[in-house]
């Protein structure tokens, strides 16, 4: 019998071990995950050039860390940026843990510089512009841990763990939670051998993440755990040259602009920006490849990428807003043979697609080398594509060449945390002994706020006893 199970080993599961390590606890914590450890984490693209769709779990999303490990590995630093727990717990309280957690951070080697920090003046120049074009500029300091650095920093986290007493089985698929009544007692998992195994606890907390949120969903419907279908974002990765994007770069590291383009008045934003950084696709176990983006400390490309997102939440009788999502994905995978498709801004001005030898005479080279070139709008819905196209032109104000013929959009890049768990502030959902953290609860958006999640869980643990 454990004390707690924590499903899933990214920031907010690692986090919730962690902090109750750090407050002396002895509780006997075992943390699954389906992936490797983050040292045994690595994505063979560097070698063959392309992806060959690892099995049975892409590295790059699956492992100690979760994506954490290699995407951009940001720290937002604002409670206006991550998500919508301040909703949940007040934004006073999510500001206060976002300095504590980000002291987590420094503490096990995160670099002390915080990007975006000064520069008034020159920050009061980008928001006029950015009210000019009908957009919100939210100014976020960011603490950047570079792709290869964030790998070094939860390397040691992990190791601290393990040197505690805190068990981790990897390569472990959990199957199901273990109910009696309306009282989780634990968790059922298909071992390495592939024979069902069972593990019980006195408190078990599911945090999969992006990449687990459809798991999730499901486990939500079978046990009836009250959740609402959320918000699902669609939408593309932009590329452009660094020379475009050099003055937010040096002043920002990354501008979040927030807009609502005519005439669907949707939500669209930046999220992601990766100066100097690489595009890079993911997998995911339906095989589906989507587009990110990441960026190292030390290795820099001649690029800027960054991700344009549109927001909708769709209302009854639709309940499926992951599936929705995937559905998009699938029909953008099938038109690039089961790759990320590209595509230049001004080839979809003019309605064409994009032909390989354009790519290869332009100033803009691909840092996602393997793309094909095609036509995104072929398979993008109408709503979306529009928004996206609206809100570059906007952007284009604030950041003069954005809009250029060149500039390239990659697709599908999608947010699998449309589905929302109902909780307390102690992340409480309906069902006794379980809880939900991190982006699969649909409270949270990134690093940060995930980790967060996790300290306060553990906090509200310590309290109850």
């Amino acid at each position: 019998m454990y004390d707690l199970i924590i499903v899933g080993a990214g920031p907010a599961g690692i986090f919730t071990a962690l902090e109750l390590v750090k407050k002396g606890r002895e509780d006997k914590i075992l943390i699954i995950e389906k992936g490797r450890p983050v040292e045994n984490r690595s994505c063979p693209k560097s070698k063959t050039k392309e992806c060959v769709n690892c099995k049975p779990y892409c590295n790059i999303t699956t492992g100690f860390s979760g994506a954490g490990a290699f995407s951009d590995g940001k720290l937002s630093l604002s409670p206006e940026v991550g998500g919508e727990l301040p909703d949940l717990i007040g934004t006073d309280v999510a500001e206060e843990m976002i300095k504590y957690t980000d002291g987590l951070y420094l503490d096990f080697g995160a670099d002390d510089k915080v990007e975006g920090v000064g520069n008034n003046e020159k920050v009061k120049e980008i928001r006029r512009k950015a009210i000019k074009a009908s957009l919100k500029l939210v100014d976020c300091p960011i603490r950047h841990l570079g792709t290869e650095k964030a790998q070094d920093i939860y390397y040691k986290i992990e190791q601290y763990l393990l040197q505690n007493g805190v068990e981790i089985m990897f390569g472990t698929h959990v199957e199901d939670i273990i109910l009696e009544a309306d009282d989780c007692k634990g968790i059922t998992f298909i071992d390495k051998q592939g024979v069902m195994q069972s593990k019980l606890a006195k408190r078990t907390v599911i945090a999969t993440g992006r990449r687990g949120a459809d798991w999730l969903e499901k486990i939500c419907e079978a046990h009836n755990i009250i959740h609402e279908a959320g918000i699902v974002d669609i939408g593309v990765r932009v590329e452009c040259r660094n020379e475009i994007m050099e003055e937010v770069n040096n002043v920002l590291y990354e501008s979040k602009l927030i807009g609502y383009p005519k005439p669907f008045k949707n939500k669209v934003r930046t999220f992601c920006q990766n100066p100097g950084g690489f595009v890079s696709q993911e997998n995911y176990d339906n095989d589906l490849a989507v587009v990110n983006g990441h960026s190292y400390k030390e290795l820099k490309s001649n690029n800027t990428n960054l991700s344009i997102l549109c927001s909708a939440k769709f209302t009854e009788p639709f309940n499926q807003p992951i599936a929705y999502a995937q559905k998009v994905g699938e029909l953008t995978n099938m038109l690039g043979n089961g790759k990320v498709l590209v595509q230049r801004y001004g080839d979809i001005l003019d309605g064409k697609r994009t032909w390989q030898h354009e790519l290869n005479n332009s100033n803009l080279k691909p840092t996602l080398m393997d793309a094909v070139a095609g036509d995104i709008t072929s398979a993008m819905p109408y709503r979306p594509m529009l928004n996206i196209i609206n809100f570059i032109k906007a952007v284009d104000e604030v950041v003069p060449g954005f809009a250029s013929d060149e500039t390239l959009l990659y697709s599908p890049e999608l947010k699998f945390y449309s589905n929302k768990i109902k909780m307390d502030t102690d992340f409480n959902t309906n069902i006794s002994n379980l809880h939900c953290l991190g982006d699969s609860s649909g409270w949270t958006r990134g690093l940060m706020m995930a980790s967060v999640m996790g300290v306060m869980m553990a906090r509200s643990i310590i309290d109850r006893k």
